[in-house]
């Protein structure tokens, strides 16, 4: 066999595993993890999501006791979702402001419990919103400037509850300006913004709407969806645009919202911001995972841990997933 002349041989980094890494590009951690979870109102009960294989509601002393359990594994912070019963619902979500309602209890509870725990808390209006939308409907339409007073008032009222890093998830103009304001004259200066920015009309939504029943209602004057204020998936240029507009306006850190189908979004967010950009890995994503991996498809760990990696790969120095508790022990036993 002639022996080829070949003065560069890239396979040679790639003979063993301790090559492998020490030449690995690329690297996924706890510290780059954040876990969604879903609360909801009773006590005692976890609730498993259909759509969501491994994933449930939980009442607020089942909340705590993740949070101890993700706080042992070394993940530092838990994005929190209500599920807020319907007769709690109306059409100007006046339930989202209540300082003794569910959400503002559950983010007490997980910091007195587990002070350390970062609680990144959701500033949107669709899960008390009885048409299901993240701004106030009238005539027909999201009213912008109406949605960002109701808005100023969730932030402040979850900052009062202990949160960490309020993030807004709406998309509606000017949020970010308006609530580092509002969260500034009630005395959290501290408490960080994390802008949901570049958040995509996307598909890849319906196991998490399914989770939270906050899927706009079909009725008479009700947008059928949210594309009027969620991103084209068609457009990057818009990501950049609305990056800047952020920036200008506050944000702590930045989101791209769904991660794997705009990889080049991330990309691009990264080369031009100057604070953490952020990936939320999302319930249409996980689901999909699982559901290969159930049906024998692919490999639920494989799978899980590429497509981390490739979020990691593309600039994201954070990432909202479903599989952050499995990939925290999946890391332990590497």
């Amino acid at each position: 066999m002639p022996l080829y002349d070949l003065p560069q041989r890239p396979r040679r980094l790639r003979q063993t595993g301790n090559m492998r890494r020490l030449a690995r590009e690329t690297r996924l951690s706890t510290d780059h993890l954040i876990q969604p979870l879903f609360v909801m109102a009773g006590e005692k009960e976890r609730q498993p999501i259909g759509s969501m294989p491994g994933q449930d509601r939980l009442t607020v002393d089942q909340l705590v006791e993740e949070a101890r359990t993700l706080d042992d594994l070394g993940i530092p912070g838990i994005a929190l979702f209500p599920k807020i019963p319907d007769d709690r619902k109306t059409t100007d979500a006046r339930h989202a402001v209540d300082p003794d309602g569910l959400y503002p209890r559950a983010i007490r509870a997980v910091k007195a419990e587990v002070p350390d725990m970062l609680v990144i808390t959701d500033t949107a209006l669709d899960p008390y919103n009885s048409d299901g939308h993240d701004g106030i409907v009238r005539d027909g339409d999201i009213d912008n400037d109406a949605t960002l007073d109701v808005m100023c008032q969730i932030a402040a009222v979850q900052a009062d509850a202990g949160a960490d890093i309020v993030a807004p998830s709406d998309m509606m103009d000017g949020r970010i300006g308006a609530i580092r304001t509002a969260l500034d004259e009630a005395g959290h200066t501290e408490t960080a913004l994390m802008s949901y920015t570049a958040k995509y009309a996307s598909a890849y939504y319906g196991p998490f709407r399914d989770a939270l029943d906050s899927a706009p209602r079909r009725r008479e004057g009700v947008p059928v969806d949210k594309a009027t204020y969620q991103m084209d998936p068609s457009n990057s240029d818009e990501a950049l645009r609305e990056l800047r507009l952020d920036l200008e306006e506050g944000a702590d850190f930045v989101m791209v919202k769904p991660a794997l189908p705009y990889l080049d979004v991330i990309r691009r967010m990264r080369e031009h911001s100057d604070v953490p950009v952020v990936a939320y890995n999302v319930s249409g994503e996980y689901a999909m995972i699982q559901a290969a991996a159930a049906n024998g498809w692919l490999d639920e760990r494989a799978g899980a841990m590429e497509a981390l990696t490739s979020i990691r790969r593309a600039g994201a120095d954070v990432i909202l997933t479903y599989f952050a508790k499995k990939v925290a022990r999946w890391l332990a036993e590497a």
